[in-house]
Parts: structure tokens; C-alpha cells; sequence
């Protein structure tokens, strides 16, 4: 199973997320409240897979995806996008997001998506 940050300005999908991941034997390593925080609690924790909301206020997604895959190409991020998003997709698939899903997620689309990865 692995250690994760989850990034996302949403205090209830953090929560959300965590349970799921949770309750499928992950350790949430951190949390972070945007793409900036997320930034750097990467470098503080380094975890093996993160997920990431792409509309955030400070720094989106998106760019703190680029410097997470500066600072570490084989970083493994899992983009969380609302819908509606195409053209933040197409940008976070062209900077490296290793897979996407789409809120509202269930249980099953995060657990598939991490395997997938």
C-alpha cells in the first residue's frame, strides 16, 4: 500500500478522500490545502502518490504539478479535476499527471485509478 499527500482546497473532499484511501490500507503521509502547500509538502514528505485537485486558489493543480515533476520526474500524481475542466486536463496530461478522475468520484474510480498507476 502507499503513502500519500492528498492536495485540495475542499476540507470535505480531503476528508473524503482520506477515508477511502484509509480504508483500503494507505497512509496519508499529509495534507495540503493548495497547489503551493502541496508543493512543498511534497519536498518535506516525499510521498509515493499524490493526489491532486487542479482548481485551487494560490497555485492550481496544474503548477504544482509541473514543480513536483521538476523536482522529481518519477513523482506519480493523480489529478482530480471537476467537470468541465478539458483544457486543464490536456495541460496536467501534457506536464506529466500520471491519471485523472473526475469529481464526484466514488470509491471504486479512486481505488481503480490508483491501481491503474
Amino acid at each position: 500500500m502507499a503513502e500519500i499527500l492528498i492536495v485540495d482546497d475542499s476540507r470535505t473532499s480531503r476528508k473524503f478522500l482520506r477515508e477511502i484511501l484509509e480504508r483500503n490500507g494507505h497512509t496519508i503521509v499529509a495534507e495540503a490545502v493548495n497547489g503551493e502547500d502541496g508543493y512543498l509538502k511534497y519536498k518535506e514528505f516525499r510521498p509515493q502518490i499524490v493526489t491532486m485537485d487542479i482548481t485551487m486558489p494560490v497555485m492550481n493543480g496544474v503548477e504544482s504539478l509541473s514543480l513536483i515533476k521538476k523536482e522529481n520526474p518519477e513523482a506519480v500524481v493523480l489529478m482530480i479535476t471537476a467537470v468541465g475542466q478539458k483544457d486543464k486536463m490536456i495541460e496536467a496530461v501534457k506536464r506529466g499527471a500520471d491519471e485523472f478522475i473526475l469529481k464526484p468520484f466514488n470509491e471504486a474510480e479512486i481505488i481503480g485509478a490508483l491501481e491503474r498507476i
